[in-house]
C-alpha cells in the first residue's frame, strides 16, 4: 500500500513539472515573438511620393545607403539620431513623379530616391537628407550633385557625371583619401592641391585617421574643401 501511495506521488509530482514547463515554454514563446514583432516593425520600410517629408530613426554611426536617379542631393550632418529627406523641385510633376524609399538594414538604411530620367536634365530636383552627424556614406548616382556638408564618416560616392563637393574635412580626420576623375578636375582645396584633365587622381594616407574617403566622378569635378584650406590662397595646380 506504501508503495503504491509512493508510486502515486511520484507521478503526480512528474504531471505537475510538465504542467510548470509547458507554461514556461508557452511564455517564452509568447516573449519570442513580441520580439519578433518589434523588430519587424523596427524594420518597416517607407515609401513615400517627394512631395512629403521622410522621417525615419537612423542611429548615429549607421551605414546609410543612397540610390538616386539624376538629382542634386545635399547630405548635411545634424545632432538628431534621425534621417529627414525633403525634396523640391522646378514642377509640380516632378514632384509627384519621384518617391522616396527608406528600407532599413542591421547595421543602417538604404535610401532610393526613385523616378524616371527626364529629358530636360533634373528638371531642378533638389533632395536634402539629413543625417546623423557621424554617419558612414555609400552613394551612387549616374549623373548631378552630391555635396555633402558636416557628416564624420566613411564616405564612398560614385558619380558617372556631374560634381562632388565634400565639406568640413578637418585634419587628420581620414585614414586614406582617393578622390579621381576620368575627365574634369581634382580639387583638393583642403589638402592644397588641384588637378584637372584626363584621369587625375588625388590620394593621400594617414595611419592615425578614422576614416575612408573614396569619390570618382567619370566626367565632372570634385572638391575637397576643409580647415586645412586658408581662404584667400589658391591650390596649387598640377
Amino acid at each position: 500500500m506504501r508503495q503504491a501511495t509512493f508510486i502515486r506521488q511520484r507521478i503526480g509530482n512528474r504531471s505537475g513539472a510538465t504542467r510548470v514547463g509547458d507554461i514556461m515554454r508557452s511564455v517564452c514563446c509568447a516573449a519570442g515573438m513580441a520580439l519578433l514583432a518589434c523588430n519587424i516593425a523596427g524594420f518597416a520600410e517607407t515609401k513615400i511620393p517627394c512631395s512629403q517629408t521622410m522621417i525615419h530613426a537612423l542611429q548615429s554611426r549607421a551605414v546609410l545607403i543612397i540610390d538616386s536617379r539624376p538629382a542634386g542631393l545635399q547630405i548635411v550632418g545634424t545632432d538628431q539620431e534621425a534621417i529627414h529627406v525633403s525634396c523640391t523641385a522646378s514642377s509640380d510633376e516632378t514632384v509627384r513623379d519621384v518617391a522616396l524609399h527608406f528600407s532599413p538594414t542591421p547595421n543602417g538604411g538604404r535610401l532610393s530616391i526613385e523616378g524616371a530620367h527626364l529629358r530636360h536634365g533634373n528638371n531642378n530636383l533638389e533632395v536634402k537628407i539629413e543625417v546623423p552627424r557621424r554617419t558612414n556614406l555609400s552613394v551612387r548616382m549616374f549623373a548631378g550633385e552630391v555635396s555633402v556638408k558636416e557628416v564624420k564618416g566613411d564616405k564612398d560616392i560614385d558619380l558617372a557625371a556631374g560634381q562632388i563637393t565634400i565639406s568640413s574635412i578637418h585634419d587628420g580626420d581620414y585614414r586614406s583619401v582617393n578622390a579621381s576623375v576620368s575627365v574634369g578636375e581634382v580639387q583638393a582645396r583642403a589638402f592644397g592641391t588641384d588637378k584637372g584633365g584626363f584621369f587625375r587622381s588625388f590620394s593621400r594616407k594617414n595611419s592615425s585617421g578614422d576614416y575612408g574617403l573614396h569619390a570618382h566622378v567619370t566626367t565632372g569635378e570634385i572638391v575637397l574643401l576643409g580647415n586645412a584650406e586658408r581662404e584667400g590662397e589658391g591650390a596649387k595646380s598640377d
